[in-house]
Order: structure tokens, then C-alpha cells, then sequence
């Protein structure tokens, strides 16, 4: 009866909030303005020569932020934390991490953005803490206690269902992990759940009402500070067993209804890598990456990385397939609507970056940015692909960045800001991380690229100026791509505005001279170059369809008449 009960208020939920949503739910209209910059704080700035950055050197750095044409930072978890996975295990969700400064530096980092019109959103680690959690040594008390049931703990030691860890604790049972042994699952509740798994609880019940309740607090205390938002990690997987999302759309629900009501113009995006789902249940973003079958990794991932594959479609040899990029983008513009955004980052710290492997010069990195910072959508660079960072591999594993897939650490290497090894690591580890760049070529950097008009960090303004100019290449403007049968490269698409301005991109990221043919359903009078990169490409307009003759490595922006 009492799971009778659970399941129709389940659903009064859900239905009331779906009737709420158009009146109560908002986007800021700043989004559509927004260009975000990831930073990892760990390897962006040191000030204080312990080799490890810090938010005073984010302070410090804001105006290089700024002179990029980013207007919005989201930093990885700067809490207090253990640092087995380089934050993502939390000890104080209150506290700044020592190492980075205190709650004061970044109320000042909040301060200092806004007098520069910029925002800054925070990582939200809300699944789970680390095992060295005040919250998750309560909980393994015998006694019973406000944290019993903020984790999900079965009822007997020796019973241990898969992703669940035993030990000695003084409690009878096991807890559920969220992804590494340190960070136990915080209690949301299960959607679905079993009654012979009696630790499998409602969202209604006291323990997950319990978790809820604090992470409202922990949202209320940032953004009193100053805060403009969060990007939540790991956003689908807070309520288990939930196949039809039924729980994770209630709790969603209600978290945005709180925070806009008392934060209208905060952000809330997703890390979950399926806007189909994630503006569903509430969220006003949501990232296209590498997790499910997005075609992200078919785009860059090569045979050097964190995830590796033999084939990608930005690479030399020219035998890659963008089409279930394509389709997916266009199955997410649809769900999206006006309702949310998307983003397709540059890169970011769980998978390598662009310049990884035999993808390693200028010219092919740039065919890449370039396509990044034309999509629709929220543009997101990584920082350090601005300047053309590399992904370093064979490095140590670092702060938990060793998957069972491959290693993150080589796209978290200190920022390049000069031509010495800079911030971000110990001095002992520093010779590891830099010697393979020093072997194969000079270290690409900040102070080399600032003042040549010619360099990669000068081509990324540019590009983002573009957006800026351009209102076709806006957040909201359209895509066409211009891809047919197996025709893959170049990749041809027209971007386009609401008051008829029309952008075509051809981008030929092969390394060889590609002449081919596509229609175009839109005729074209006048092709006027924007932007060029490498040898000329020549196209021209004749009865329905595009002739274009593409140079290897060459990128064309044109505006159409």
C-alpha cells in the first residue's frame, strides 16, 4: 500500500510540474549570450609557489579570460575534499579546499567576475560525498542518527549487491559507491524500488526527503555568495533504478522550482550528455559528450587518449563519419527548442583534448575549433585549447585519474603560460609531465601566441568575435548540414539567422584535396570570404547544388547572398 501511495504522488508530481513548467520555468536570457571557460583549478594558476593553483590566480588570470571572448567560468570542484578523484570526492560541501584558498577568495573571485560583467558556475558534486565525510562517519554509527539514512546502506554485512563495498563499520551492512570506492551514494531514493531490497527506499522517504533538503542548503549557500549557477556532476544518476525518470523528473522539478524562485537569473546545467532527457526533467543545459552514442568520440577521439578509437573524422587520413554527430545534434535542437540549450565543448577534463596524438599541428587542430565554435549552442572552451594544449600520454595516475579505459591526467597538465613549466603539480612531478613536450616540440604558450596576430589563441578570438558579429552563428541560429550518402568530407553547413542572414562553413580537416558536390536547397547569388584558413577553396553555386574543390586542411566561412 505504502509503494501504491509512493508511486501516485510520484505522479501528481511529475504532472504538476509539467503543467507548471511553461509559466514557472525560465531561461535567463543571459545564457544565449554566454560563452563559457572551463577551469580545472589544480593546473590553472599558482600564486603562492606550492604548485598548485589556486583562486587567486583564477583572480589574477580574469582579464585573459575576458580578452578571449569568455564572459562565463565554470570551475571543477574547488571544495574541501580527500583529492582521490581530484575533487569529486567532497568532504565539506561548505568549504573551500584549502589548497585553493577560503570561502573568502572566492567571494571575491565572485565579485571580481561581476565587475567585469562575467559569472561563475560552480561544479556540484550532488550524488555523493567522500568516504572521509562527516556526513558518511555518522552514518555508519550504530545508533541511529540524522545520517543513518543520507546514505543507502543494506541491512546486513554480508548481504553486498553489485557497485555496493563492505567493511568494518559499526553498523550491520554495506554502501552503495557512486563510481570509486570513496564516494558513497548519497540517498535520493530509488524511482522503482524492490521490496525484497528493504535499504532500496522512496523519494518520499524521511532519509532521501533528508538529502534533498540539503542540497537545496548547499545551492542556498553559494549562491548568497555569489554564485551564478551550478553544473551538476553526474545529474541523471542522483535517484536509482528510475528507468522512466519519474523520480529524477520530480526531484529535478522541485530544485528548480526553489532555486528560480529565489535565483531567477542562476544557471542550472547537466552533466549527462542527453539534452533529450536532461531538459526534460529540468535542466536548463545540458553538454553533448562522449557518454552514449552522441558521436563526439566518432568526431576526435584517434588512436591516443582516455578513450581511444582506430578512426575518428578530424584526422589526416580523411576516412571518419560525422552522421551520428549530425543526427543526434538534430534530434536535440528538436527536444530543445526554446526551452533549454545545448553545448558542445572544446574539450574537457575526462577525455582528451584536441591536439592529442598524430593530430598535432596547428592547422588540424584548428579545422576542429573551428567546427566546436560554429555549432549552435552554448560555445564551452577547455582551457588551454585556446592556445593548443596537447593531451600528454603515459603520464601517472594523478588524484584518480586512471579509468579502467584510459588516463585523464594527460588533459589536466598545467597551463601553459610561458615557456617554464608553470602551476598545477608538485615540482618532482613536473620533469614527467613536460618532458615529452620539450622532446617533440616547443611548448605552445601564452606569452609566445598573445601578441602574434597569426597564432592559435589569436584564431580562437577570432572565431568567437565571429559569433559575436554574426547573428547567424548565434546560439539559437540554425543548422543545415550538407552531407550526403558517403560522401563525408568536406564538412559542408549553412548557419542562419531569424532575419534571413545566411553563414556556409567548409571545413576540410583531410590531407587531401577533396572535389565533390552537394546540394544546396537554398539558391546562392555571391560567396564573400569571412574567414579563410590554409589554401584557397574554391566554390561555386550551379542549379541547385554546390561545387566545391577543398585544399587539405582548409577551412572557409562565407556569407551568403
Amino acid at each position: 500500500m505504502k509503494q501504491l501511495f509512493t508511486y501516485i504522488l510520484l505522479l501528481l508530481l511529475t504532472a504538476g510540474n509539467a503543467r507548471a513548467q511553461s509559466p514557472t520555468f525560465h531561461l535567463p536570457k543571459w545564457i544565449e549570450e554566454a560563452v563559457f571557460y572551463q577551469i580545472y583549478p589544480q593546473s590553472y594558476q599558482d600564486t603562492n609557489g606550492d604548485g598548485i593553483g589556486d583562486i587567486q590566480g583564477i583572480i589574477e588570470r580574469l582579464d585573459y579570460i575576458q580578452s578571449l571572448g569568455c564572459n562565463t567560468l565554470w570551475l571543477n570542484p574547488c571544495f574541501h575534499s580527500a583529492f582521490m578523484d581530484a575533487g569529486y570526492d567532497v568532504i565539506d560541501f561548505y568549504r573551500v579546499a584549502p589548497r585553493y584558498g577560503n570561502n573568502d577568495d572566492l567571494r571575491r573571485l565572485f565579485d571580481e567576475a561581476h565587475k567585469r560583467q562575467m559569472r561563475v558556475v560552480l561544479d556540484l558534486v550532488a550524488g555523493h560525498s567522500s568516504d572521509q565525510s562527516p556526513w558518511f562517519r555518522y552514518s555508519q554509527q550504530k545508533e541511529q542518527n540524522p545520517y543513518t539514512d543520507r546514505y543507502i546502506w543494506t541491512n546486513d554485512s554480508t548481504i553486498c549487491p553489485p557497485k555496493f563495498i563492505t567493511g568494518h563499520f559499526e553498523r550491520n551492512g554495506s554502501y552503495r559507491k557512486n563510481y570509486f570506492d570513496c564516494q558513497p551514494a548519497l540517498n535520493y531514493g530509488y524511482g522503482q524500488p524492490d521490496p525484497a531490497c528493504p535499504w532500496e527506499q522512496p523519494i518520499d522517504a524521511p532519509g532521501p526527503t533528508a538529502t534533498r533538503t540539503e542540497l537545496k542548503h548547499i545551492m542556498d549557500y553559494w549562491m548568497q555568495m555569489g554564485c551564478d549557477g551550478f553544473r551538476v556532476d553526474m545529474a541523471g544518476s542522483l535517484v536509482k533504478n528510475d528507468p522512466d525518470l519519474q523520480g529524477t523528473t520530480a526531484l529535478w522539478h522541485e530544485l528548480r522550482t526553489h532555486f528560480q524562485s529565489l535565483y531567477p537569473d542562476g544557471i542550472l546545467l547537466a552533466e549527462w550528455s542527453n539534452p533529450q532527457k536532461a531538459l526534460k526533467v529540468g535542466f536548463m543545459m545540458d553538454f553533448i559528450i562522449h557518454f552514449g552514442r552522441t558521436g563526439y568520440g566518432e568526431l576526435v577521439f584517434n588512436e591516443t587518449g582516455t578513450y581511444r578509437r582506430d578512426t575518428c573524422y578530424f584526422d589526416l587520413h580523411g576516412v571518419g563519419n560525422p552522421n551520428l554527430y549530425i543526427a543526434n545534434l538534430d534530434d536535440c535542437l528538436k527536444v530543445a527548442g526554446n526551452d533549454g540549450h545545448l553545448c558542445i565543448p572544446t574539450g574537457n577534463h575526462d577525455f582528451q583534448r584536441i591536439r592529442c596524438g598524430r593530430r598535432d599541428s596547428e592547422a588540424e587542430v584548428r579545422t576542429a575549433l573551428t567546427f566546436f565554435l560554429t555549432q549552435p549552442g552554448v560555445p564551452c572552451i577547455y582551457y588551454g585549447d585556446e592556445i593548443g594544449m596537447r593531451f600528454i600520454d603515459g603520464l601517472p595516475n594523478k588524484e584518480g585519474s586512471l579509468l579502467p579505459k584510459g588516463n585523464r591526467a594527460g588533459s589536466r597538465t598545467p597551463m601553459q603560460w610561458d615557456a617554464t613549466p608553470g602551476a598545477g603539480f608538485s615540482t618532482a612531478d613536473l620533469d614527467q609531465y613536460y618532458l615529452p613536450i620539450d622532446s617533440a616540440c616547443n611548448r605552445p604558450n601564452v606569452a609566445q601566441q598573445a601578441n602574434d596576430p597569426d597564432s592559435q589563441l589569436n584564431y580562437v578570438r577570432r572565431l568567437l568575435a565571429l559569433r559575436r558579429e554574426y547573428p547567424a552563428l548565434a546560439c539559437r541560429g540554425g543548422i543545415t548540414f550538407m552531407q550526403t550518402g558517403t560522401n563525408h568530407y568536406p564538412l559542408v553547413y549553412e548557419r542562419q539567422s531569424g532575419n534571413g542572414q545566411r553563414l556556409l562553413i567548409c571545413i576540410n580537416p583531410s590531407g587531401r584535396t577533396i572535389t565533390t558536390q552537394r546540394e544546396c536547397r537554398q539558391p546562392i547569388g555571391r560567396l564573400t570570404p569571412i574567414l579563410t584558413q590554409g589554401d584557397q577553396q574554391r566554390i561555386s553555386y550551379k542549379r541547385g547544388k554546390l561545387h566545391l574543390n577543398t585544399p587539405p586542411l582548409s577551412i572557409g566561412i562565407y556569407q551568403l547572398q
